[in-house]
């Protein structure tokens, strides 16, 4: 059980996150925000430094960025970051896969930035659409069939297990109720004699099977292990009329060492004093990887798109003008219209080297 004693020193608010005046906020936290943590009240903007090294921010823009896939219907997603937990991918497939895959080296994660189309499985398909987060446990046969022209999907490989985690206090049905899933209905497909090849990704290869049957050819199943898709529309954002809550009250779903996290539109906090924007901060136990799908913030759209990193220890953050903005516009503001899919893990991660992303503005 957390402590009833905290130490304070210098100058302070009563309260963290509420009237802080002309100064930033600067959090450092240990286990994302679940464990100690220290609020320290700084003078100047603490996003402001120069890094030489590993130790940065990186952004990597969506458009433009060359893929494997997207000018041939055979090819691979681009890595962009990986470590033993987990690798981030970004697939911009245009056309069919023009065979069968199966992953066994790990669960897939899958949200949907652009484009829309039918995943096809053993279990049955899965139509998708923008805002959608496809899920595909490890070993499952599986193709992705793109409609609409390119689309733009923001991949998590888990190398454990991932599953909802439990919401404490909050009930079943909080923050999304489990009958909004989309989970397939067998479509079987008559065999007609020809070969078909399944690729199949172990320990980091593939390696293709091959079989004179077609692979939906399953008529029923039963279990609780399935692919489903999920879209953000259907999400219940957990919300405090005084306090900004941090990113963890916001986790869709969760494997050993990977936290995948919602951030969606939602009502301001109205309580006299409240910083509704999150503070400043150092996680100092987790990486962070942010996928901006879209919204708005203050009013003004967001660079749609990029995807970021920020490694755990880092200073980051909004930057100190929307802070002060965000006080002085009070009454012009009601809502946060944020449309952020966030990837945090607890080891550090590496950006692939044929990625070569700049430093984030």
């Amino acid at each position: 059980m957390r402590g009833l004693s905290q130490v304070t020193r210098g100058q302070t608010p009563r309260q963290a996150h509420r009237d802080i005046g002309n100064v930033a906020e600067d959090g450092l936290t240990r286990r994302g925000f679940d464990g100690p943590s220290a609020m320290l009240y700084r003078t100047n903007d603490p996003r402001k430094f120069r890094s030489d090294g590993r130790f940065r921010t990186s952004a990597v823009p969506t458009a433009g960025l060359p893929t494997g896939d997207l000018d041939n219907p055979a090819g691979l997603p681009a890595r962009l970051f990986f470590n033993g937990d987990c690798t981030i991918w970004c697939s911009r497939r245009a056309q069919p896969m023009p065979w069968f895959r199966r992953n066994v080296d790990g669960d897939e994660c899958w949200f949907v930035h652009r484009g829309a189309g039918v995943v096809e499985t053993e279990f049955g398909p899965l139509r998708f659409e923008p805002g959608d987060y496809v899920v595909i446990p490890k070993a499952i046969t599986h193709r992705w069939m793109v409609e609409s022209g390119e689309s733009v999907l923001f991949g998590c490989e888990t190398t454990g297990e991932l599953s909802v985690p439990v919401y404490a206090g909050l009930g079943r049905h909080a923050p999304f109720d489990l009958d909004v899933l989309r989970i397939p209905e067998p479509e079987p497909v008559e065999s007609n004699g020809v070969e078909h090849e399944i690729r199949v990704k172990y320990d980091g290869e593939y390696s293709s099977v091959f079989v004179d049957y077609h692979p939906w050819d399953v008529v029923g199943w039963k279990g609780d292990l399935f692919p489903f898709a999920f879209n953000i529309r259907d999400w219940n954002v957990i919300m405090s009329d005084s306090l900004h809550l941090p990113p963890s009250m916001h986790v869709f779903l969760t494997a050993p060492g990977v936290n995948i996290i919602n951030l969606l539109p939602r009502p301001f906090e109205t309580a006299a004093g409240v910083e509704r924007l999150p503070f400043y901060h150092r996680n100092a136990d987790y990486d962070e990887v942010a996928l901006i799908h879209g919204g708005t913030m203050l009013g003004k759209p967001m660079v749609t798109g990029l995807i970021t990193h920020e490694p755990q220890g880092i200073h980051h953050g909004l930057n100190e003008r929307l802070h002060r903005r965000s006080r002085e516009e009070w009454a012009e503001h009601t809502r946060i219209g944020w449309e952020i899919i966030m990837v945090e893990t607890s080891r550090p991660l590496r950006l692939d080297p044929a990625i070569g992303a700049g430093e984030a503005a």
